[in-house]
């Protein structure tokens, strides 16, 4: 399975984080419930990462939270992300967008029949690209373990791993797969 170049720098986003960089990085995260959204504009040669932990923003903690953290929130997280994207230049047509995670890795209380906090995550994610007016060319959502990405900001391929303790404490390796870009973007 193909690895990334070792010479680019590497950036680990930690969950409530969002980064945007402008030449070619490594971007690296783990995520349970939490969703990972990628933002891919090759004209620009602009990559970003953002890292959400929780589905809605609360509108009466709006005057006290700052941006830092508000991007835990995905509405928010993809919002501002969206903000920076357009202060560049980036058009909705030209940026790729590829969003991971949402499992349902937190247990649930017996017999709740509420959404768990990735289905929510998802849901929220798709729906404010979608009325944002990207399109998602790649994803793995929902599934009941963890997923570590690394989004190559240079090609635009993201390669996951799939998470399990079992995995962890036996020592197997854990499914790999590539995410990759498209070719004529």
């Amino acid at each position: 399975m193909q690895e990334f170049d070792l010479s680019l720098p590497e950036i680990y986003v930690q969950p409530g984080e969002s980064r945007l960089v402008r030449q070619p990085a490594i971007l690296r995260t783990v995520l349970g419930s939490c969703v990972g959204i990628t933002f891919l504009v090759p004209r620009l040669g602009v990559g970003a990462l953002c890292h959400p932990m929780l589905p809605l923003f609360p509108a009466k903690e709006s005057s006290t939270l700052s941006v830092m953290a508000s991007r835990r929130y995905v509405d928010f997280a993809i919002h501002d992300m969206i903000r920076q994207l357009d202060s560049l230049g980036a058009l909705r047509m030209e940026t790729q967008v590829k969003l991971f995670g949402g499992g349902d890795v937190l247990p649930m209380i017996d017999g709740e029949r509420h959404a768990t906090v990735g289905k929510q995550n998802c849901d929220v994610a798709q729906r404010v690209l979608d009325e944002e007016g990207f399109v998602i060319i790649a994803c793995r959502l929902r599934g009941d373990t963890g997923v570590r990405i690394e989004f190559n900001t240079g090609s635009g391929e993201v390669l996951l791993r799939k998470l399990t303790s079992s995995m962890a404490r036996a020592g197997a390796k854990p499914v790999r797969k590539v995410y990759r870009s498209r070719k004529n973007a």
